[in-house]
C-alpha cells in the first residue's frame, strides 16, 4: 500500500519536485521583484524621463528631501502612524488580553471575529462607511481638523497589531502568572512583573505592522483626509497624475526601504525564540 505522503518510489512528497515548480517559482519572484527593482535603479536617472537611463546622479533624492511639500507630508503620516500606533496597540493589547486570558465565554468567537472583520471587509467598503460617519459628525460639531484620519487609521490599524499580540499570549504558557498568583501578587502586578515582559515582542511585533500599515494607507486617507491633509502616498499619488519623475521614484524608493526595515524587524520579533 503507497503512504500518501511519499511518492512511489518511497521518496518524502516535496512541492519543489513536481514538474515546472521551479519555473513558475521564478517567474512569480521576477513579476513581484523586477517593478521595484527597475523603480530603484531610474531613481538615480540622471536624466528627467523615467524609462530612459541618462547616467547616474543622486540628485533626484537631493530634490525629493528638499522639497518642502514632500517634507510636511513626511511629517504629517509619521504623526498620523505614530498615533494610531500607540492608540491601535494599547486597545489590541487589551482585547487580547480580554479574549485569552480569560474563561471561555458564550460569544468569544463572535467577539473575536468582529475584531478581526476589517481585515475581511474591501477597504474601499471600510473608507466610504468612515466617509459617511465623519460626515455626520461634521453636519453636527462643524469640527474638520486633521482628527477624522487620526480615528480612522486607529480604527484601521487595531486588528493588525491584534494579530501577533494575540499569538504570542497563545503561546505564553500560564504556569509562571499562576506561580505569581500563588506568591500573592495582585493581578495588575502580575501583568506588570511577568505577563507584559514576555509579551514585549509580540507588542512591539503589533505595533511596527500596525505602523507599517498606516504609513502606507491610500485607500482610507483618500477619503477621509481633508484639505491640506494629504499625507506621503497621497502626495505621490497626486504627483503622478500630473507629471511622472524620477522624484517620485526616489520618494518611492525611500518609502519602500522604511517598510522593508520595519518589516524586516517584525519579521526577526514574531520568531523570536522564547
Amino acid at each position: 500500500m503507497t503512504d500518501p505522503a511519499h511518492g512511489i518510489s518511497g521518496r518524502p512528497f516535496s512541492v519543489r519536485h513536481q514538474g515546472g515548480f521551479p519555473t513558475i517559482a521564478i517567474l512569480c519572484f521576477v513579476m513581484l521583484y523586477a517593478p521595484m527593482i527597475s523603480l530603484v535603479i531610474f531613481s538615480f536617472n540622471g536624466g528627467s524621463t523615467i524609462g530612459k537611463w541618462e547616467g547616474f546622479s543622486w540628485n533626484w533624492y537631493v530634490s525629493a528631501i528638499n522639497n518642502r511639500q514632500i517634507q510636511e507630508a513626511t511629517i504629517r503620516s509619521l504623526q498620523v502612524a505614530s498615533f494610531a500606533t500607540v492608540i491601535a496597540t494599547v486597545v489590541a493589547t487589551m482585547a487580547a488580553l480580554a479574549t485569552t486570558r480569560t474563561k471561555a465565554f458564550r460569544g468569544m468567537t463572535a467577539v473575536y471575529a468582529l475584531i478581526n472583520q476589517p481585515l475581511m471587509i474591501p477597504e474601499i467598503v471600510t473608507a466610504v462607511a468612515l466617509l459617511i460617519f465623519f460626515a455626520i459628525i461634521k453636519g453636527v460639531t462643524g469640527y474638520t481638523g486633521m482628527g477624522y484620519l487620526f480615528a480612522a487609521h486607529t480604527a484601521f490599524c487595531i486588528p493588525f497589531a491584534y494579530m501577533p499580540i494575540r499569538a504570542r499570549l497563545e503561546d505564553m504558557s500560564l504556569t509562571l502568572e499562576h506561580a505569581a498568583a500563588d506568591l500573592y501578587a495582585t493581578p495588575w502586578k502580575a501583568f506588570y512583573r511577568v505577563t507584559l515582559p514576555l509579551l514585549t515582542p509580540g507588542i512591539l511585533a503589533g505595533a511596527m505592522l500596525a505602523f507599517v500599515i498606516s504609513l502606507d494607507d491610500v485607500v482610507i486617507s483618500l477619503f477621509v483626509a481633508g484639505p491640506g491633509q494629504d499625507t506621503l502616498p497621497l502626495y505621490v499619488i497626486g504627483q503622478l497624475r500630473r507629471i511622472v519623475t524620477p522624484e517620485m521614484n526616489a520618494v518611492s524608493s525611500l518609502f519602500l526601504l522604511a517598510s522593508l526595515t520595519l518589516v524586516t524587524i517584525f519579521f526577526f520579533l514574531t520568531n523570536k525564540k522564547q
